[in-house]
């Protein structure tokens, strides 16, 4: 049995699928430049082409926020000084093949050596991008996931998104990788997918061959490679229990979300465009806790979203949710996320920069073509506007006051407004999770953005995988600025959420539960789990388990508690 990181709950059995990559070497040689430059632009156009039918043939399966990665590896592989590099080296003799693995080596090199994780990230970008044209270069086939017509376990030394855009789920049942962690890309897609997977498998690739059997607990992040008829039965009823507990779920569906004595929250579905209501209804959420409004000005390729086209997104989404509220993430670009058409200046860390609602405070242009948007929606549903990256009172009022001025102006257009729009804040910068019961005074509720309130309280990025061990959603300091926040908004009045990926961790819903939280924003496929998790509770008992939560010294103490409950 090899051993690792569970991403994507599930089983899966059945015979493998080893992705192998091409294998090449590059030509020193002396290349003609004519014939060398007419090599790497026909490659480069292919490589284009590729990349723009893969993001094509992934859009049936993939959010628009999954889709991005597309976008920026075609900004890559268009990049003119990417190209120049490699151009002037062939102008200089070398073949199309080494000059493009020089420059690509030498930008990979360059990115994995910074200190910043962003930069590092795009390090695996390039990678794959110059991987593809490289092959193109060479005439060498990348294998097509695309292809696969029976049902298969991939197992890989790593899934790149090229890779996991291919999967067609309906036979690819699962898959496993020799490297990845938790918040690594290929886990990321796999929970988007609804298949099983694990990651971080050292030895897999070496232990199996092409058409062995293998078993994926992704569970417990077992696998099994040729294992014993015993074995392999033991864990087709193990996946049929696990099937037909999800079968069981659908019970819940329509359900309120109420502790057996009687306490209600509301569980509710992140999303990042129009068609993701399709899965908040199939999923029975409660409404929608997170609309991330910034993957519509990602899906735009040349300028910023209309204030026509944003108002159509809006007005949809609400008109579906029939009065479930609806809360929208003003425009939160920057740090990891950025714009074709947009141009950042460098940042030693854009994570901690100019971003989210500080570009918009910044930019009032651009930020009143959304408000205008989401203000003449707002009559169409329950709508909540909710703001990025808050840091200080002053800059919330601002904002605040900044929808409040437009309200106005489209009145006197003789546009029709709601009068009942909810204006809150994201919580995921410690210090206003500190000074949450005044923030409470301005804002009409909280919800609280783990992923970053975790990784600057823990001054470690999550997306590291050396320090991934301090991404600890249940150590008990963030517990505290977690009651600390809930605690701000209940002392006036105001309701407090949670959209980060807590929210939706099981092992955080019980103690969640005790210390208050009113409302949890999760992906759509997490619903019914929880409900099951809080219908099954008792509010009293989980409050004296937060109460001894938060007197922990250590993660592992919290979750032996939580483990006692559930």
């Amino acid at each position: 049995m090899l051993k690792g990181i569970a991403t994507s709950s599930g089983i899966a059995l059945g015979k493998i699928y080893k992705l192998e990559q091409p294998v090449f070497t590059v030509s020193e040689a002396k290349g003609v430049p004519a014939e060398e430059a007419a090599r790497f632009e026909s490659a480069l156009a292919k490589t284009i082409s590729d990349i723009e039918a893969i993001k094509e043939r992934a859009s049936a399966n993939l959010a628009p926020e999954e889709l991005a990665v597309f976008d920026a590896h075609l900004m890559m592989v268009q990049d003119p000084e990417y190209q120049d590099q490699i151009k002037a080296m062939i102008d200089e003799g070398s073949t199309a093949d080494y000059a493009t693995k020089t420059v690509s080596d030498m930008m990979v090199t360059m990115f994995e050596s910074m200190d910043n994780e962003y930069f590092k990230e795009r390090a695996a970008d390039i990678k794959d991008v110059s991987f593809r044209l490289l092959c193109n270069i060479l005439g060498l086939n990348i294998p097509d996931l695309t292809a696969i017509d029976e049902e298969v376990v991939i197992v890989a030394e790593e899934m790149t998104p090229s890779d996991t855009a291919q999967m067609n789920k309906k036979y690819a049942t699962g898959f496993v990788t020799e490297i990845g962690g938790k918040t690594s890309h290929a886990a990321i897609m796999a929970v988007s997918l609804g298949i099983p997977a694990v990651v971080g498998c050292t030895g897999v690739m070496s232990s199996c061959k092409h058409g062995d059997y293998i078993i994926l607990d992704a569970k417990n992040g077992d696998v099994f490679i040729n294992p014993a008829e015993d074995v392999i039965a033991e864990y087709k009823a193990k996946r049929e229990a696990f099937l037909k507990e999800k079968e069981e779920l659908k019970v819940l569906m329509n359900k309120p979300s109420v502790t057996l004595d009687g306490h209600q929250v509301e569980l509710v579905s992140n999303i990042g465009n129009p068609k993701d209501m399709d899965n908040v209804i199939a999923n029975g959420a409660e409404g929608v806790g997170l609309f991330r409004s910034e993957f519509l000005y990602m899906d735009a390729t040349d300028d910023f979203p209309s204030e026509e086209v944003q108002f159509e997104a809006y007005k949809t989404v609400l008109e579906r949710a029939e009065g479930k509220r609806i809360v929208v993430r003003t425009l939160d670009i920057g740090g990891d996320k950025t714009l074709p058409y947009f141009k950042f200046d460098p940042e030693m860390n854009p994570f901690l920069g100019y971003r989210a609602i500080r570009l918009c405070l910044d930019r009032p242009e651009i930020f009143r073509t959304q408000v205008r948007a989401l203000l003449r929606a707002s009559v169409y549903g329950k709508l909540a506007i909710m703001f990025p990256m808050i840091a200080t009172i002053d800059e919330f009022v601002k904002a605040k006051q900044f929808v409040l001025d437009n309200k106005e102006e489209l009145k006197k257009e003789g546009v029709a407004v709601s009068d009942s729009i909810e204006i809150g804040m994201m919580v995921e910068i410690p210090a206003s999770a500190v000074l949450a019961d005044e923030f409470a005074k301005y804002a009409d509720f909280f919800s609280i953005g783990t992923n970053d309130l975790i990784q600057y309280s823990m001054a470690a990025d999550r997306m590291s995988e050396k320090v991934s061990y301090l991404y600890q959603p249940l150590n008990p300091a963030i517990l505290r600025l977690v009651k600390m926040t809930i605690d701000g908004a209940h002392s006036q009045g105001k309701w407090c959420g949670m959209c980060g990926e807590m929210g939706g961790d099981p092992m955080a819903a019980p103690i969640l539960l005790g210390l208050g939280l009113d409302e949890f924003s999760m992906s759509s496929p997490r619903i019914l789990p929880t409900r099951k998790i809080i219908t099954s509770l008792n509010k009293k008992d989980m409050e004296e388990l937060a109460a001894k939560a938060l007197k922990c010294h250590t993660e592992a103490e919290v979750i032996e508690l939580v483990k006692s409950v559930l």
